[in-house]
């Protein structure tokens, strides 16, 4: 498996397996327990995704040892702040069965993710947690925290896709020493992306799916993705990208696609900010 190395070190797999919307325990633990069979090592699920609980049946009834495995929580809102982080991070972890994380991230920038963030540097440097980073924190709240705290993010989560390629931010974080990660590489299907007449073709070129093709994209730019499918074959074609190369000529086709736009909703959004902020999950 490819791996990047994240700034404390770590070595972090280029492509993991997904479970955002899939809060069927039976069935997440299903596709977990087949992606690690394929041979994902990297999984990245979340408090917020309610499905915790499941993962950590599939990564206990894989049988892989815990050294191979590279596995990523998060933290919700509601418990941002530095007892409530602490109290989240021990119930993840219960949730999964597990004595360590490889990655903690915050979920999302908003409530006290400041009080949050202090407590996951002393979970870090007690190595309960392997790395620290935050998800979908636009370059300004990332240098904000950067400038603010002890501890540089090892990881930037965020939206990445043919459709909104996050130019400008990846070249941000790369600055920063940051790990760029993708989130929903195939924009949930948004915009047509698997009829797109430019990856269908690259993709014939090649012989690989559309999917494939965007995979294989992200890989090259260095972007860490989190393909998701509850479906064996798609979870098998999915990490089945290691076997060709785009050319600099395909690169350039897929990034003419950017309409630097969210394909879904924006975090300048004051009204997004606040469903976001009094939203209370069951965890």
């Amino acid at each position: 498996m490819q791996t990047v190395t994240l700034n404390n070190g770590v070595k972090m797999p280029i492509i993991g397996f997904g479970v955002y919307q899939i809060p069927d325990a039976d069935e997440c633990e299903h596709a977990v327990y087949e992606a690690l069979m394929a041979g994902y090592r990297l999984i990245d699920t979340a408090a917020g995704y309610l499905n915790e609980e499941a993962v950590g049946r599939a990564i206990k009834r894989s049988g892989l040892s815990r050294e191979e495995l590279f596995i990523t929580t998060k933290l919700w809102i509601q418990d941002a702040g530095y007892e409530s982080a602490k109290l989240a991070f021990s119930k993840s972890l219960k949730k999964l069965q597990l004595d360590y994380l490889d990655l903690y991230l915050i979920h999302q920038p908003f409530g006290d993710y400041y009080g949050a963030w202090r407590a996951m540097e002393e979970l870090y440097r007690e190595g309960r947690i392997k790395a620290i980073g935050v998800s979908n924190f636009l370059p300004d709240r990332l240098m904000d925290l950067i400038v603010h705290n002890e501890i540089v993010p090892a990881v930037n989560q965020v939206e990445t896709h043919p459709f909104y390629q996050q130019i400008e931010s990846a070249a941000f974080m790369k600055e920063q020493g940051v790990q760029h990660q993708s989130w929903a590489p195939f924009a949930e299907g948004l915009g047509n992306m698997f009829s797109n007449e430019v990856l269908d073709a690259i993709g014939k070129k090649y012989s690989k799916s559309v999917a494939q093709v965007i995979l294989r994209w992200l890989v090259q730019r260095n972007i860490v993705v989190i393909p998701k499918s509850v479906r064996k074959e798609r979870i098998i074609e999915n990490i089945d990208i290691f076997d060709f190369e785009l050319s600099p000529e395909d690169m350039k086709l897929i990034s003419d696609l950017d309409t630097g736009k969210t394909h879904f909703l924006s975090y300048h959004d004051p009204k997004f900010a606040k469903m976001l902020g009094t939203l209370r999950v069951d965890l």
